[in-house]
């Protein structure tokens, strides 16, 4: 299985009452199919995990799989700042019906680079799914450095790819660089796709995808093809509202967006909150020339 294109990290709607709405999530699910994504994410960052009880995960994870209906691969969002819990997740997650893991660098207890790789090592020899790694150090403290990855890469093959969320242009450089056949480095960084399609990556797993997944199909669709006029015109068209997606936090903007759209109701839930007047102001205007 190979994750390439554009992966949509799904959101969670809420009801007012800040209950799961799985209607909304599937009209989510379609409207993200029918703008062009090329694969689903279940349970990562964006759905606002941290405030889903574990009976709520499975919830959504089985919502998605079954609406889906094996129209596009499905990643399940698997990862802690403890080892056996993951393990423990692999035990508990119906992982005969997704087709992937995306499992983030343990977050607060800052290993060390010898400590990611024997995290990510026990996760890969506990089961047999593709895994994606997931270096975001702008939440989880500690680095992940691609002579780790590239380790990790080589010494087991179901470690299949990376989602590269650092920004620095010079190591999402040297993953492409060093990167053993087969292995994918994917973009988490929605405003630097472009560019770094042009340096090698092989998609993105995507925030905007949710909000504007025609356009942001197209866009890296279009890159990924060699057409950089085209993609290149679509990222000028989507930077400024990429950009206030993460204005007030993630998901604060996407659920703006797909409640302007009709698709969610605009609720999340404590410690997040909706987007400011100001925000929505800027959307408004934005979304109206858009």
């Amino acid at each position: 299985m190979s994750f390439n294109g554009v992966g949509v990290a799904l959101v969670t709607p809420f009801n007012a009452d800040k209950r799961i709405d799985f209607e909304a999530l599937k009209n989510l699910v379609d409207f993200t199919i029918e703008g062009g994504v090329d694969f689903l994410v279940a349970l990562g960052t964006t759905a606002e995990t941290p405030t889903l009880s574990t009976e709520e995960k499975l919830a959504v994870l089985n919502c998605i799989i079954e609406h889906n209906n094996k129209r596009k691969p499905v990643v399940l969002g698997l990862g802690s700042n403890s080892t056996l819990d993951v393990l423990d997740g692999l035990k508990l997650y119906p992982m005969e019906q997704v087709d992937g893991i995306l499992s983030v660098v343990p977050y607060y207890n800052k290993p060390s680079q010898e400590g990611l790789f024997q995290h990510f090592s026990a996760i890969a020899t506990a089961t047999d799914k593709p895994i994606i790694l997931y270096n975001v150090p702008g939440r989880t403290v500690t680095n992940m450095l691609p002579e780790t990855t590239i380790r990790l890469a080589k010494a087991h093959k179901n470690i299949v790819a990376i989602k590269e969320a650092s920004g620095n242009m010079a190591q999402c450089m040297e993953l492409v660089q060093q990167a053993p056949e087969g292995f994918a480095v994917l973009s988490g960084d929605d405003n630097l796709i472009v560019p770094q399609v042009a340096i090698g990556f092989k998609g993105v797993i995507s925030v905007a995808a949710n909000s504007f997944p025609r356009y942001f199909c197209k866009m890296v669709h279009d890159c990924l093809s060699g057409n950089f006029d085209a993609g290149r015109q679509l990222h000028y068209k989507l930077l400024k509202g990429i950009d206030l997606l993460f204005a007030e936090g993630n998901p604060c903007g996407v659920k703006y967006v797909l409640y302007k759209n009709g698709i969610i109701r605009n609720e999340l839930r404590l410690p997040l909150i909706p987007a400011s007047d100001k925000l929505a102001a800027e959307f408004d205007a934005y979304l109206a020339q858009l």
